[in-house]
């Protein structure tokens, strides 16, 4: 019971602290829904929100230069246009017409890699695509022209040679896990 009552009058005495320090300041702490995100705009109303012009690049498959990965095992971006590629479903995927290991092999494009095909929580491999993975564009983006809307000096470290153009992420997803 003591110690109940000790717990009581701790957290009224913090309440009445905060309580006068906001007080003291003559400030409303509350931040106003313009400060949030990079947009600047009320969150409320958003029928007069303009959304940046970007230049998608990307013309015809094969025809386009093909930009680095952001970081080591990054979802590589896509390298032309989407046009009549979407949407992607799961009974309806156009991506895998170029993009399964054997079709690549014969056309030249980039294969899925092995980790999409297998379940990554149970390290079960599948013949075919593992259909948690089905919706390519949920990490592939098509590359752009836009400029950064905060200023990033990141600047990847690849431990491999070719980790800025391929993935080994089927080789180190259980790095460092006994």
């Amino acid at each position: 019971m003591k110690k109940s009552l000790q717990n009581i009058l701790l957290s009224a005495t913090a309440a009445l602290v905060l309580t006068a320090c906001n007080l003291g300041t003559g400030q409303n702490s509350a931040v106003e829904d313009t400060q949030i995100g990079l947009r600047n705009v009320e969150l409320k109303d958003e029928s007069n929100v303009k959304n940046p012009v970007i230049t998608w690049k990307g013309d015809l498959p094969g025809s386009n230069e093909v930009y680095e990965r952001s970081y080591e095992n990054a979802p590589p971006l896509i390298p032309h246009s989407l046009e009549g590629l979407l949407p992607i479903t799961i009974e309806s995927n156009s991506c895998l017409t170029c993009h399964t290991p054997d079709t690549a092999k014969d056309m030249g494009t980039i294969p899925a890699p092995q980790s999409h095909y297998m379940y990554l929580s149970t390290g079960k491999k599948t013949v075919e695509l593992n259909m948690e993975r089905f919706n390519c564009v949920q990490c592939h983006v098509p590359q752009a022209d836009a400029e950064p809307l905060v200023k990033n000096n990141f600047k990847a470290d690849f431990r491999d040679g070719e980790g800025n153009r391929s993935s080994n992420l089927i080789d180190v997803l259980n790095q460092g896990i006994k």
